[in-house]
């Protein structure tokens, strides 16, 4: 076994140990001496340092308070840094894009829903919905008319709020996933009597459910806000579930 002091300047110590010195410089940091800055001839990389006092790797009283201006430096770098990040993930046109998205499409279907719930702008109320219903195949109808009018007024509601939005928007995004299904053999165009009109409506739903409602809205700050990828994941379940209920068990 071999066994040597590996202090600077010791009889065991390594002849790079006994040459080595760090120095603090006139701003607080750290520097390597000026013998050592040229690590060798023709070397890329290597630099003179301005030295204000000596110091001793080996020396714990020399590191006493000496970090203090070097950590300053760091915290700050580290919140303007996430400051940074914060600014490109997310800013006020995203706000405001995502609050108009809310407010068109809570707008569509509060109006559907008070046309199936009240007949309201002329809509059929909850008998012509009902026999709409029916004349679709479906069951039940004297309790899915109510129910898919309430479901449409309420997530208009809340869209607009951006209140419970992962719910509203699974809510719309259930109603439009039956509409497209029942709609599919009319194909896509609009002007064919197509699907488009509720998948685009269907499509918005979705992505509101992962965006979230942007921060301009009463969720910001609750725990679905904060988790944005799980609370959709459970809303997307939630659409399905319920689409797929309805489409099976009631027509």
């Amino acid at each position: 076994m071999r066994i040597h002091d590996d202090r600077p300047d010791a009889a065991g110590g390594y002849p790079d140990d006994r040459s080595h010195r760090d120095f603090r410089s006139d701003e607080g940091g750290w520097t390597t001496s000026p013998e050592d800055s040229t690590v060798g001839v023709g070397e890329p990389g290597t630099r003179q340092y301005a030295v204000a006092g000596e110091l001793d790797y080996y020396d714990d009283e020399a590191y006493s308070g000496s970090g203090e201006g070097a950590l300053r430096r760091d915290l700050d770098f580290y919140d303007e840094f996430s400051d940074s990040v914060e600014a490109a993930r997310w800013n006020r046109g995203v706000d405001f894009g995502l609050l108009v998205l809310r407010l068109a499409l809570g707008a569509v279907f509060v109006a559907h829903g008070a046309q199936k719930l009240f007949g309201a702008f002329g809509g059929p109320g909850l008998d012509g919905t009902a026999d709409m219903l029916a004349e679709m195949g479906f069951g039940q109808t004297q309790v899915l008319a109510p129910l898919t009018g309430g479901t449409e007024f309420a997530a208009g509601i809340l869209l607009g709020l951006g209140l419970f939005t992962p719910l509203a928007a699974a809510g719309v995004l259930g109603v439009m996933a039956n509409a497209v299904v029942l709609g599919a053999d009319s194909g896509f165009f609009l002007d064919g009597g197509g699907v488009e009109y509720p998948a685009v409506l269907g499509a918005a739903a979705l992505a509101l459910l992962f965006t979230g409602p942007g921060r301009v809205a009463a969720d910001k700050g609750r725990a679905w806000f904060r988790r944005p990828v799980l609370s959709a994941s459970i809303g997307l379940l939630i659409a399905v579930i319920a689409s797929a209920a309805v489409l099976l068990g009631l027509r």
